[in-house]
């Protein structure tokens, strides 16, 4: 049933540059969509519902083909082990790629037809439409479907790569799309490992040390090698040839990118999620090569590991101070980022070209930039293009809607853009968003459709059998579509140059830009025309012009050295870039020359120069020290940062010269004991040891930290003389454990000594520690288990007591609360927040107030609504945040630790419920435990009324920021 459309002419005042806004009502009268939702939208665009249930459900991506029609991935089978649909029981046959088609051109999709139903699709989170290949993204793999007749069924299914992390999960293989050179491009998550191997053979091995999120995600580890030599880290983003062959990692070490894209320049944009809570959403440019900094350079520690004193969360989240970490772009707060897209058409509207396109399903909307480049990277000014809720309320995030009020429930998951050139939303629509859980049991879905008010777009019609058909479709507004031009114009080689050389006149530069990759791949007449493009007055093209002679032609230093002194910096860190894997008898002249190009405060540059010296870094300092250094104290501040971010072996001396002299700022010696704490050898642990003697308490400080937090890590294998700390293990109590631990273990023990052992160690951290280990280990017998269970729950220590539930039999009956009623309940904020300062601040933060234990609240109005944090509340094992997951490690001792992962490695680190951190060698332990059950107890642990319940969430959700 078509849909009403209901417009109201109220203007709103805009914050985001455009003038106003007019509020779009879309009455849906469809059985499953009974109410209202709005949109707004600039003055100039109007947002109608094109397409919803049950045409589709639950929408995670959404391409475009050369028809015009939209393709969307399904994703009912979500979460089975966590989720119950039950309108949806009978997906047994897998789920669904669907076809959705406008066939009258009136705005409105009326043919839903099914493409593919498989077993093997497994909640898929990406497709994408190439030519007569429908290819689905659905960990471990990527699927290729082609349809051989045309007739919208596939005749042949190849498993095109797989090794892929992530089955089940939010952060693992997300959608691909070919890029400006016809090869694909594609990201996955940092469930992990990805083990995988391409066509030619060449392996991938990316792990780190996330694991959770699902029962199969749970072998990750960092610290693997790939075939190239790299250690890939998480999250990571790469590019293939066609036919499976050139696996090629372009960025990693993130956190979870839902998806990427790649302009016609050859630029590449994302969008990224944090931990919750945390403030560190981002929206990025990425830089070929680029670490991202979610975890550890060699991805065996979490960034809290890592976090030094007083650094702001979002800088310590994405290891924003670290030499060889890339400028996370625009921190858009906390929220759930999801699908990308970059508008090149002018069919919006000019204003809208070159507009890149962010979901954020926890914010209720679609983030629109204009990135504008800035020395040698890219400043992202952020706009609400699409949202849900007015400007102020996107902004301050101040909803606290029900489950009958849904104005928070526009989820959007995907856009894209068609080749009418309107922008087409998927719309996941859902009450709450991550924590891999959904509250919509029916499995709804929308699609919008974004187009300008008052000009009607039209769907063209591409003939590729002749140039002027495969030229228009090279020039469509639909990314995947270009693709069958390049193809065919490839194709003709030298006898196509003359019509793609006319693009170059477009007025449109990307359309521009996209002329210079496919000459590139016309044979040498068109990388002649591709070469001249070197000398073009648009740094951009310049930069697009290098990117794609250097794709074709594997000898590229000579542009390398034409360009090399371009005045551009982007166009010179594009040269940097290229030379990571060029050795410095081969690329030092070309190194030395952009080094001492570098004006400071260009962080982009300065990593660019860091790939570029990715192994030569001793060479380049020797020549670098010789040419533009001085003494020690006279170093340039531009030097300075060159030095920080190569952080040489040879440069120690002159570091801790620096680091120790009272005639710097103390800005100039920090940055030069972090210089000393990124070096790997003993000289640097040797000069950190002599600062602590510093008589500034700064730098004695600095150095004592940089000493303890180095010695579980890059330094375990160093001599180094600390004082040690004081253990928060009683040792005395693990020696009383232990004894009573073997009265348990010995056969000859009595029945009554066992149960005398029992209560003991029930009654204590280190014993109730101990017997959980051993229930886990299924030690104890069932006459042990009852024993333990009378006592164990009156451990005084809460970890303990809730970890216990998961092997022993709590006394009592649980008393179920309703969520219904909760939130019916009308919840009083300042009650609220004083039962929250009582009853929660031991473990999470508000603003400055509280501890570091659970996650940090201060911004959780903006993932949640009202049910959605009281089901998080309620049942807190359910969407555990990762990070938050207990561990508990038995040492070959017999000792235990508790607490969670923030390292492993060699050495694993555990942060225990206090703060305090353990530092446990690999080779020490003989069991470890990760438990499924958060330590946060349940409201009937804490004597929470559902009255009380109703008063914190009346806090937290009108936390004024």
């Amino acid at each position: 049933m078509k849909t009403k459309l209901l417009v109201f002419a109220a203007a709103l005042t805009v914050v985001s540059g455009y003038t106003s806004k007019t509020q779009h009502s879309l009455k849906l009268e469809d059985k499953y969509l009974s109410e209202q939702t709005q949109l707004f939208v600039p003055e100039d665009l109007e947002a109608t519902l094109w397409a919803e249930s049950p045409k589709f459900y639950n929408p995670t991506n959404i391409d475009v083909d050369i028809k015009g029609r939209i393709w969307v991935t399904e994703a009912v089978n979500y979460r089975k082990y966590n989720n119950k649909a039950p309108h949806y029981q009978d997906r047994a046959e897998g789920d669904r790629v669907v076809i959705l088609e406008d066939k009258d051109g009136d705005g409105v999709a009326e043919s839903s037809k099914v493409f593919v139903q498989d077993k093997d699709l497994l909640a898929p989170l990406g497709i994408a439409v190439i030519g007569n290949k429908v290819i689905v993204s659905c960990a471990p793999s990527i699927i290729v479907y082609t349809d051989e007749n045309g007739d919208d069924k596939p005749d042949k299914k190849e498993v095109f790569l797989t090794g892929f992390g992530g089955k089940d999960h939010d952060h693992s293989l997300h959608a691909l799309i070919s890029g400006p050179n016809g090869k694909y491009y594609f990201n996955a998550g940092n469930a992990g490992p990805h083990m995988v191997t391409d066509k030619a053979g060449w392996n991938l091995r990316s792990g780190s040390n996330y694991n959770g999120g699902s029962p199969y995600n749970n072998s990750n580890k960092g610290g693997l090698v790939s075939d190239d030599g790299k250690m890939w880290v998480g999250g990571i983003a790469m590019r293939v040839n066609p036919d499976g062959t050139g696996l090629k990692v372009l960025g990693h070490n993130f956190r979870n990118s839902y998806e990427f894209t790649v302009d016609s320049y050859g630029n590449m944009w994302q969008n990224d999620n944090d931990d919750d809570g945390n403030r560190g959403v981002r929206v990025s440019w990425l830089m070929e090569g680029a670490n991202m900094g979610y975890a550890s350079a060699d991805g065996t520690r979490r960034w809290e590991a890592d976090r030094r004193p007083d650094q702001p969360t979002a800088v310590a989240h994405w290891h924003q101070e670290d030499p060889g970490v890339l400028p996370f772009g625009d921190n858009t707060g906390a929220g759930s980022p999801t699908g990308v897209a970059f508008n090149e058409s002018d069919l919006l509207g000019e204003k809208y070209r070159g507009m890149l396109l962010a979901c954020d399903a926890g914010r209720n909307v679609v983030f629109a930039y204009n990135p504008a480049t800035k020395g040698a990277g890219y400043e992202l000014n952020r706009q609400n293009l699409i949202t849900s809720l007015p400007d102020k309320d996107v902004a301050t995030a101040q909803s606290s809607a029900s489950n009958e009020d849904k104005t928070k429930w526009f989820r959007p998951s995907d856009v894209a853009v068609g080749t009418d050139g309107a922008i087409y939303v998927a719309d996941w629509y859902d009450s709450m968003v991550g924590g891999h859980r959904m509250n919509d049991t029916t499995g709804t879905g929308r699609i919008y459709r974004i187009a300008p008010k008052g000009k009607k777009l039209m769907t063209p019609k591409y003939n590729l059998k002749n140039t002027k058909g495969q030229i228009e479709a090279l020039l469509s507004p639909a990314v995947n579509v270009r693709n069958s031009g390049f193809v065919l114009l490839a194709a003709q080689g030298s006898k196509a140059v003359k019509d793609v050389k006319k693009i170059l006149t477009s007025t449109n530069p990307y359309h521009r830009a996209r002329a210079i990759w496919l000459l590139s791949n016309m044979g040498p007449v068109g990388i002649k025309e591709a070469e001249n493009l070197l000398k073009d007055n648009d740094p951009n093209l310049r930069v697009a012009a290098f990117r794609a002679l250097r794709d074709v032609k594997p000898d590229f230093m000579k542009y390398a050295l034409q360009l090399s002194k371009d005045p551009s910096a982007a166009v010179r860190r594009e040269v940097a870039v290229s030379l990571r894997n060029e050795t410095y008898s081969a690329a030092g002249e070309v190194i030395l020359s952009l080094a001492t190009a570098y004006q400071g405060n260009d962080r982009y540059y300065l990593e660019a120069l860091g790939l570029a010296s990715e192994g030569k870094e001793e060479d380049l300092y020797a020549s670098l020290n010789r040419k533009i250094g001085a003494e020690p104290l006279k170093w340039s501040s531009t030097f300075a940062d060159i030095v920080w971010r190569l952080h040489p072996k040879v440069a120690v001396s002159a570091l801790k010269e620096r680091a120790g002299s009272d005639k710097l700022s103390d800005a100039l010696r920090k940055q030069a004991v972090v210089s000393l704490g990124f070096i790997k050898d003993q000289q640097a642990v040797n000069a950190m040891q002599a600062l602590l003697s510093s008589k500034d308490p700064k730098v004695s400080a600095q150095a004592m930290w940089w000493l303890r937090y180095r010695q579980s890590n890059d330094w375990s294998d160093f001599k180094m003389d600390l004082p040690a700390t004081a253990s928060e293990i009683s040792a005395e109590s693990q020696k009383k454990m232990l004894a009573q631990k073997l009265k348990l273990e010995n056969n000859a023990s009595s029945a009554k000594d066992k149960i005398d052992a029992i209560n003991a160690m029930s009654k204590d951290k280190v014993g109730g520690e101990m017997l959980i280990g051993l229930a886990a280990e299924k030690k104890l017998s069932a006459q042990l288990i009852a024993e333990a269970s009378k006592v164990i729950f009156d451990n005084p220590d809460q970890t303990v007591r809730v970890l216990a539930s998961d092997y022993f039999k709590k006394p009592g009956v649980e008393v179920a609360l309703s969520i219904p009623k909760i939130a019916k309940l009308q919840g009083d904020g300042k009650l609220g927040r004083a039962l929250f300062q009582t009853k929660c601040m031991t473990c999470h933060k508000v603003g400055n107030e509280g501890a570091n234990i659970g996650p940090e609240l201060t911004l959780i109005n903006k993932k949640f609504e009202k049910n959605g944090l009281l089901d998080a509340i309620v049942n807190p094992s359910a969407g555990m945040a990762f990070g938050y997951e207990s561990w508990l490690i038995t040492k070959k001792d017999g000792t235990t630790v508790s607490g969670f992962l923030q390292a492993d490695g060699e050495t694993v680190v555990l942060k225990g419920m206090g703060g305090e951190k353990y530092n446990i060698k690999a080779s020490q332990i003989a069991a470890r435990k990760q438990f499924s059950t958060s330590i946060m107890p349940e409201p009937s642990a804490l004597q929470l009324s559902e009255k009380d319940l109703s008063n914190i969430v009346e806090y937290l959700l009108n936390i004024k920021q």
